[in-house]
């Protein structure tokens, strides 16, 4: 099957879900509204999409791994929306559309995002696997979001503004900010199939291959990229003086880098029978435009 074929497939699963999530919120004030205005704004949904086809790969049924991929979606989306707050990043923009707090005021995206996190560990909790799956999958997404994981690389992210770092430093941010909840999806992926521990480790490391590859065309993207085809400004990393790949690299040593790492990527999941979605799924993203 072609890779844009089963990815819109993963992607129409993911957004009738979370459609479903969303109307069975209750709507206090403009509550339900601002969390569902970012959740359901479109975006690739390939961390969703990582923890299906993963669970796929591995034997499982993804259909049982949609409340893991969907309450992933949830956290993502909640750090979106207090990336882009003043107080951070500071951005007008996300996905073409004015972003949470320039709608709905600093204080509703605040409380969007903070809805979006706690709500999305309830979701968790309702897939149809067993006790034991669904508390690793609970603790896999914690250690990701956290202080060890994702909020701990967006603090170095910040103690990074106005310095020159190193390239090493700037995997450690990025590998935390970004990789780690790329790497849970395909964590959650394994863990919904009842993987092996080998294969989730596969699993794990083609995910932190890809996701750097990633971030180091997002620092692309963020300096050649088209504004309209991305939905969002760009040169915001030179505007808010952060060191990137793309400063370290320049353009071209940093598209030798993604080559690299994708079949890195590839390396790590091939030799499992039916990877190819997922081999084909780092190339897509290597050349992505948006």
């Amino acid at each position: 099957m072609e890779v844009t074929t089963r990815l819109v497939q993963d992607q129409t699963l993911i957004e009738n879900a979370l459609k479903g999530y969303a109307a069975a919120w209750p709507a206090y004030g403009r509550q339900q509204e601002a969390m569902a205005y970012s959740l359901l704004s479109g975006g690739k949904r390939i961390r969703p999409v990582l923890v299906l086809e993963v669970c796929r790969l591995f034997g499982g049924t993804p259909e049982k791994a949609l409340p893991f991929a969907c309450g992933l979606e949830m956290v993502h989306t909640y750090s979106l929306i207090h990336d882009d707050l003043p107080c951070m990043d500071d951005d007008d923009f996300r996905r073409g559309k004015p972003t949470n707090h320039k709608v709905f005021g600093e204080a509703s995206a605040v409380l969007a995002g903070d809805g979006l996190l706690t709500a999305a560990f309830g979701v968790l909790t309702q897939a149809e696997l067993s006790p034991e799956q669904i508390c690793r999958g609970v603790a896999c997404l914690s250690q990701a979001a956290g202080p060890a994981g994702m909020v701990g690389g967006q603090v170095l992210d910040l103690l990074g503004e106005g310095r020159t770092l190193t390239y090493d430093q700037i995997v450690e941010i990025e590998s935390l900010k970004t990789g780690c909840m790329i790497e849970a999806a395909a964590r959650l992926g394994a863990i919904a199939a009842g993987s092996t521990e080998e294969q989730e480790e596969a699993a794990a490391a083609y995910a932190r291959k890809i996701g750097l590859a990633f971030q180091i065309r997002d620092d692309v993207l963020d300096v050649l990229g088209d504004e309209a085809e991305l939905g969002k400004p760009i040169g915001s990393d030179q505007e808010n003086q952060k060191s990137t790949f793309v400063g370290l690299k320049g353009a071209e040593g940093c598209q030798a880098l993604i080559r690299t790492l994708t079949e890195e990527a590839v390396g790590c999941i091939r030799p499992y029978p039916g990877s190819e979605f997922l081999c084909d799924l780092a190339a897509m993203l290597a050349g992505r435009t948006k």
